[in-house]
């Protein structure tokens, strides 16, 4: 049995040996070397669209792909044969770096460091930011204490990031498909939005790309928050309507956003949201780094062997090749 692993992340192939399997290292950027094409296992990072493209159409006796972004969109987008070829995701592996970006664009805006900086590259003095200031006043989000928190998406990523939050005092609520209670937070279902943006101080998305979840933060959603209320995006970029977010920050129907995912990426030059009124620009730079990559290959390449059903898996209807 071959297994194909990216050169794109320095990987402890040593971790991963001892499963009775062939390792190979491969270049994301380029074709798949017709000496590999019969691997059965693809260990997929970063990989270029055409690079995918290519492996779809010539790794024949694929049974397995195990993706270490926490989602697989650009896999399963590559026209694989899904129904036969196993999906995982790296879902887990980002969850720390995610949550502590998260976390320091939550204290950017609250604090307005942002700010201080434009003021610092004109060398001017922002006296209104410092000195003497009221504490937590009414109608505004100026620290986390005391902060009315929004989690929308509340997976593996939100339960690593509610501690941080609840320590600085904030007061956490999510917002999830299934409603409950979750790392002791009480978790609703989106259908009680409209209930909860208005006593929201800063909504922080953390939801997958998909149609189902496309321009989710629209217009009339954006109308529902409060006029100082923050927008913080670590998810995907598709589930912000991006037009209506600005027409309300150059409106000043809400606070401020930061992004960290947008529709199109890299963010076009031509993009309004590069001078849109309060909006922080993250490059897609909250995740980028799976820790434990090797645990998980690991872990469900053991289970792979063994016949045994492997962790993340994407596919509900999947048929393993016989």
């Amino acid at each position: 049995m071959k297994l194909l692993y990216p050169t794109s992340l320095k990987l402890d192939v040593q971790s991963i040996e001892g499963f009775s399997v062939d390792l190979y290292p491969y270049d994301v950027t380029v074709p798949i070397p017709e000496e590999h094409v019969d691997a059965e296992i693809l260990v997929t990072w970063t990989n270029t669209p055409s690079n995918l493209k290519d492996a779809a159409s010539r790794l024949k006796n694929l049974r397995w792909i195990q993706s270490l972004a926490a989602g697989p969109n650009d896999v399963l987008n590559a026209g694989f044969d899904t129904s036969s070829i196993a999906v995982t995701t790296g879902s887990g592996l980002h969850d720390h770096t995610v949550a502590e970006h998260t976390l320091g664009l939550l204290l950017n805006a609250a604090r307005r460091f942002y700010e201080m900086r434009e003021y610092q590259l004109q060398r001017k003095w922002p006296g209104h930011l410092g000195g003497a200031q009221p504490d937590r006043p009414a109608g505004s989000f100026t620290t986390l204490r005391d902060a009315r928190i929004l989690i929308w998406g509340f997976g593996n990523i939100a339960k690593t990031l509610v501690p941080h939050l609840t320590g600085l005092g904030a007061v956490v609520r999510g917002v999830a498909r299934q409603p409950g209670v979750r790392a002791g937070i009480e978790v609703f279902s989106d259908d009680k939005l409209a209930e909860l943006l208005p006593q929201t101080d800063a909504l922080v998305m953390i939801l997958p790309g998909s149609e189902s979840t496309r321009h989710a933060l629209n217009r009339e959603r954006l109308a529902l928050l409060p006029k100082h209320a923050w927008v913080v995006n670590v998810g995907r970029g598709i589930s912000v309507d991006e037009d209506a977010l600005a027409d309300a920050l150059d409106n000043g129907e809400i606070g401020g956003a930061a992004l960290d995912v947008f529709q199109t990426e890299p963010l076009p030059e031509s993009s309004r949201l590069w001078t849109t009124r309060n909006l922080i620009v993250s490059p897609h730079a909250a995740g980028g780094r799976p820790q434990g990559a090797e645990d998980l290959i690991a872990y469900n390449l053991r289970r792979f062997r063994a016949g045994q059903p492997l962790k993340n898996m994407v596919q509900t209807d999947f048929r393993p090749k016989i």
